[in-house]
């Protein structure tokens, strides 16, 4: 006897499941109509500008008298300008005519509540204008340390490359002197004048005194010379003469 699986009943077998029948038309029609739902949403989202206060803008005696109250009325010039900061709220600029502040102004912020209520004053202060003489921004003290301290290794850094720079130029110049005296010492070496050079001493010249002394010496042997010959001349003069004498007395003793 088979074994025969059991068939299920044709109320017990599930449906199959139904497939999207949307047409691709149909989609890019559905996402054409919600794109002007985002537009108006975009739109609602921008903020609309905030239009200036009439009654805050009237105010200007209530700004100036605020003004008085901080500074003299020879300070404070014409209203130049103002700056709608909200729907109630105004900042009114006057002109300041203080000395050593140009491009400077005076600033007045007032505002209301309500469409009912009475302005009122904020704050009043003196601001810079975009042609002032402002001070820097402020820097941390940290940062201006680094920076100070950067400075000054970049200066040290520069000083001792300047210091070796100049120190190997000193060099240069010594082996430069050391050669030019070598040289000095060969050209005397192989100088034929260096004789002349060495017999002066203290700029006397030693060749000239034995010079002299030679001619002195040989005007002395000329001398000596001359004196002997007269002296030869005298002795034979004087021989001459006893000769003479004798001959004479010999020739008186014979006529006698």
């Amino acid at each position: 006897m088979s074994w025969m699986p059991e068939q299920p009943d044709s109320d017990t077998v599930p449906a199959p499941a139904e497939t999207d029948a949307t047409e691709p038309g149909a989609a890019e029609a559905e996402a054409t109509e919600a794109a002007p739902d985002v537009d108006s949403q975009i739109a609602e989202a921008e903020p609309t500008p905030v239009v200036a206060d009439e009654a805050l803008l009237a105010s200007v005696d209530l700004a100036r008298q605020a003004l008085l109250d901080v500074t003299p009325a020879q300070t404070v010039g014409s209203v130049v300008g103002h700056l709608v900061e909200g729907e109630h709220v105004l900042t009114l600029h006057f002109a300041a005519d203080l000395a050593g502040y140009p491009g400077w102004h005076w600033s007045v912020t007032i505002a209301r509540v309500g469409h009912d209520d009475e302005a009122t004053v904020v704050e009043t202060e003196l601001m810079p204008g975009e042609s002032a003489l402002v001070a820097p921004d402020w820097v941390p003290w940290s940062e201006r340390l680094a920076d100070y301290q950067a400075a000054q290794e970049a200066i040290a850094a520069a000083v001792s490359e300047a210091e070796l720079a100049e120190g190997d130029d000193e060099d240069e110049e010594d082996e430069v002197d050391d050669d030019e005296e070598l040289d000095e010492l060969d050209t005397d070496d192989d100088d034929p004048d260096d004789g002349d050079a060495d017999d002066q001493f203290d700029g006397i010249d030693i060749d000239a005194l034995d010079e002299s002394a030679d001619a002195r010496d040989e005007q002395h042997d000329d001398s000596d010379a001359s004196e002997d010959s007269d002296s030869a001349d005298d002795s034979d003069d004087a021989h001459d003469s006893v000769e003479s004498r004798d001959g004479d007395d010999t020739d008186d003793s014979g006529d006698a």
